[in-house]
Order: C-alpha cells, then structure tokens, then sequence
C-alpha cells in the first residue's frame, strides 16, 4: 500500500483533486490497492476551493504519515502563503516521506518550507518570475511541465499535475501501466517531464474554424505532402484565403507554421520512443534526417540528437 495525502488549504485550485484520479485508475489497472489517496487539511473539516467547492479533508497532525505528500496551490501564491502549521508539517514530512510533490503554484509552499532551496523547480510560467524573486536559491525551469529534484517533484499548470502523477505511476507500476491509465483517461498523450509547457498549436493560436480546420489536418497528416493548395482542398476555401488566414491570424507562411508542427511532433517522439532519427524525421514529415537536425537547430539551439543524449541522461539519473 502506498499512502498518497493531497494537502490543501482555503482558497486551493479545485484541479489539484483530478491528481488523485490517476491514482485511482491506477488501482484498477494494476488490478488492487495500490495506492491509498487521503485528502488533508491543517485543521480538517470542509475546506473551500477558490471556485466555492467545499472539500471534506482530514486534519494533519505531527503522527500523520503518507508516502507521497502533494500539494495543491492557489491562485495568488505571492499574496496568500502557506500556515506556519503546514510549513512545519512539511519539513517534519520531508524526512519520512518517499516524496513531496507540489502542484502547480503548490511549488511556491514547498519553497516556503526550504524543501527546494538550491534545486531545480518549475511552477506555472505566469507566477515563475515572482517564485524567482522571493526565492531566488532556487533554480527555476519555467518552461518545464514537470521535475524531479531528488525526492522533490514540482509541476507547471494544473493539467501538468496529472501529468506528474503519471510519471509517479510510471515510477511505481512501471511504462505499460502509466500508458494504460493515461489512455484509459483520454489525455491526448503521456507528456515527459522535460516537455515544454508550451504547445505549438496553442502558439499559433488560431481563431477561425476554417485555419484551425487546416491545422489539425496538417497534425494528423504531417508524414504527407502538406503543400497550401492541400490544405486549402482539406477545409474547402482557396489557397490565397488560406495563406492570407495564415498570416492574419498567426504571423506565419503556412509553410513555416507546418515546420512547427512537424518540429514539436518530432521532439514528442524523441522524448516518448525509442525510434530511429531517421525513422522520427519520415514520421514527422521531414525530408530526411539532415532536414530534421536543420530544423532543430534553428528552433531549438540544438540537434535532435544532443536531446536524445540528454533524455537518456535524465533518465539514467532517476
């Protein structure tokens, strides 16, 4: 049995408790009980989320024990810090805990405690710079979804938080297990941790049905030939239209909004597989591999083999 204890306090984010369904589908996966959720409080009783939800909690106490402690945050982390109790709670857990976690701006309480005090953290992006400001010992990757310091896990965005569970998971259960409760939940995809919070889809915001219509067919076919007049034919308008939606609504050729698409599913494959450069680069649509580590460079900084290196490094380290 692995007891997980979720931590929250007044005005908590309401997502932080999607966490524990991962847990939860992980239970009936793996066929029993192997994780056992408890939800927490420093005083116990119902505690109100910042959507008005009440939540019935437990209340911590120095003899409560759990093996992985999370740590849901707030919206306001810089104006609403953590209760000296739970700060206390936390550095007297750090000691018997397999790990503690924060989700989201939870980050910002676990920094509160010491517990991230020259390590490395990430948080959501739009609060890393004032998590830089008040605890500036601690290294911060604001581009990153999800870390593992040690025994330290810190999350980016809420919907990040389900993605750190399931590396929990994998790191208990095993890669077939987190696979299979991540499709059993829908999630789009398994993301690593090293992920950037960023999407390329949601960086070229699209606004028209027609552009967004072109963009998820170029994602689903980007092994093909994606030239304008295909994509054009593909949500019924011209090609003059399409490069006009293209360059009104994202600042881009189609051509070069295609390259990030192709771009970002290539980096997804080289964090998530085991394939070949070569066969990465014909799956994503590139021409060949000296297209791909082309296009790598100059939207990363980096081959696409120095990031395989330093995912089998990471990887390694855990």
């Amino acid at each position: 049995m692995h007891r997980i204890g979720l931590i929250i306090s007044d005005n908590f984010q309401v997502l932080a408790l999607s966490t524990l369904t991962v847990f939860e589908f992980a239970n009936h996966v793996y066929g029993e009980n192997f994780y056992q959720p408890t939800v927490y409080s420093e005083n116990g009783g119902i505690t109100q989320s910042s959507s008005g939800i009440g939540i019935d909690s437990r209340k911590l106490s120095s003899c409560t024990l759990a093996d992985t402690w999370l740590v849901a945050g707030v919206l306001t982390p810089a104006e609403q810090p953590a209760s000296e109790g739970i700060i206390r709670f936390l550095q007297t857990a750090g000691h018997h805990a397999r790990r503690i976690a924060g989700i989201c701006t939870g980050a910002f309480v676990l920094a509160q405690a010491g517990l991230l005090d020259k390590k490395r953290a990430t948080t959501h992006w739009a609060h890393a710079q004032s998590m830089k400001t008040l605890h500036p010992v601690i290294r911060i990757e604001e581009d990153s979804i999800f870390i593992i310091d040690d025994a330290i896990w810190t999350s980016a965005g809420m919907t990040a938080g389900l993605d750190m569970a399931l590396g929990m998971v994998e790191k208990d259960l095993g890669t077939d297990i987190a696979r299979i409760v991540a499709h059993r939940l829908v999630m789009n995809q398994r993301r690593s941790g090293g992920q950037t919070q960023h999407s390329e889809m949601l960086e070229l915001s699209p606004r028209s049905d027609r552009l967004q219509g072109a963009l998820e067919y170029a994602r689903h076919n980007l092994r093909k030939s994606l030239t304008v007049e295909i994509l054009a034919d593909a949500v019924h308008i011209s090609a003059r239209q399409l490069s006009r939606l293209f360059r009104s609504e994202t600042g881009k050729s189609p051509a070069k909004a295609i390259e990030g698409l192709r771009l970002e599913a290539a980096r997804l494959m080289i964090e998530q597989s085991r394939l070949s450069l070569d066969v990465i680069a014909r799956e994503s649509g590139f021409r060949d591999g000296r297209h791909m580590r082309e296009v790598f460079i100059r939207g990363y900084g980096i081959p696409p083999q120095s990031l395989r290196a330093g995912r089998q490094q990471k990887g390694a380290a855990l």
